[in-house]
């Protein structure tokens, strides 16, 4: 058993740890709510762009000039995983889960003989998947000194996919990041990203109206693919930046009652300890005077 010194520094650390936590939960309580609010904001506009895009794409179904970034450039050999992660921890499960699917879709694309590459944007879904699928990760997009996520950083990885698509890098392109939810909640999400995933989204009459587009399809496609894959990445961010903080708060909500229980255990190890050692010294020092 420790000795009554043991327990006072280990409840001493405790109490500091707990600090710490309950610190770390209310700044991501702050920024959570900034966080959620350009999600859920960033959301209608990513969702009319797929709209736009299916409109415009249900008119060049099966035209022989439709783009590579809409129809493919008709192989799938090589496929390219995006994994969007923090890039810190102590934020519960939130980038396992997103590097356990983007893990879970590689090995099921390896094995029907695929050829997989990962494209990390975020320190830990590198870390995750290091060790399993190291060889594979071909470029890792850090961004420890960006505070608040904007179109700029978006772009950037946009810019990127799009030179590695040119290049023939891949062939089909795949998001991973996890959609904010709830507090509780966040559900790792894989998106098609090349070629655009139209499918499901709003055809070209809405609500009885009939659209016509000027300049020609063609050049409006030729504007907004490029765009739009950008647009999905910065969505993708935004709404990775929330359900960080929400998993963040949760972690170390969880992580606080956790240290308050700790706490309690080991004041009641330390009173019980002080009081055998107070009735071991009594005994002694009866015993001694019994003696005389």
């Amino acid at each position: 058993m420790p000795n009554l010194k043991d327990l006072r520094n280990r409840i001493a650390s405790v109490k500091a740890t707990q600090k710490i936590t309950k610190a770390m939960q209310m700044v991501a309580a702050a920024k959570l709510r900034r966080a959620q609010e350009a999600a859920l904001a960033a959301r209608p506009y990513a969702e009319r762009m797929q709209a736009m895009l299916a409109g415009l794409a249900s008119g060049m179904e099966g035209a022989a000039g439709a783009p590579t970034l809409l129809a493919g450039n008709g192989r799938d050999d090589t496929h390219l995983l995006v994994v969007c992660t923090a890039e810190r921890g102590l934020c519960g499960s939130f980038n396992s889960s997103i590097a356990r699917l983007a893990r879970e879709h590689a090995n099921r694309l390896i094995a029907q003989g695929k050829t997989v590459k990962i494209l990390c944007v975020g320190r830990k879904g590198a870390d995750a998947l290091k060790r399993d699928l190291g060889p594979r990760i071909i470029r890792t997009i850090e961004m420890r000194g960006v505070r608040n996520v904007g179109f700029a950083q978006a772009d950037m990885v946009g810019k990127q996919l799009l030179e590695l698509y040119a290049a023939g890098e891949f062939d089909v392109a795949t998001l991973f990041y996890a959609q904010f939810k709830s507090v509780i909640q966040q559900i790792p999400t894989a998106q098609r990203l090349i070629p655009a995933d139209v499918s499901g989204a709003a055809e070209r009459t809405v609500g009885g109206a009939i659209y016509e587009y000027e300049p020609e399809e063609e050049d409006i496609l030729a504007e907004l693919l490029p765009r739009n894959i950008s647009v999905q990445v910065f969505r993708a961010l935004l709404e990775n930046a929330a359900s960080e903080q929400g998993a963040r708060m949760s972690a170390m909500d969880s992580a606080t009652r956790n240290a308050g229980e700790m706490i309690g255990k080991l004041t009641i190890t330390y009173n019980r300890s002080r009081q055998a050692q107070i009735t071991k010294e009594l005994i002694e020092i009866i015993s001694g005077a019994e003696a005389l």
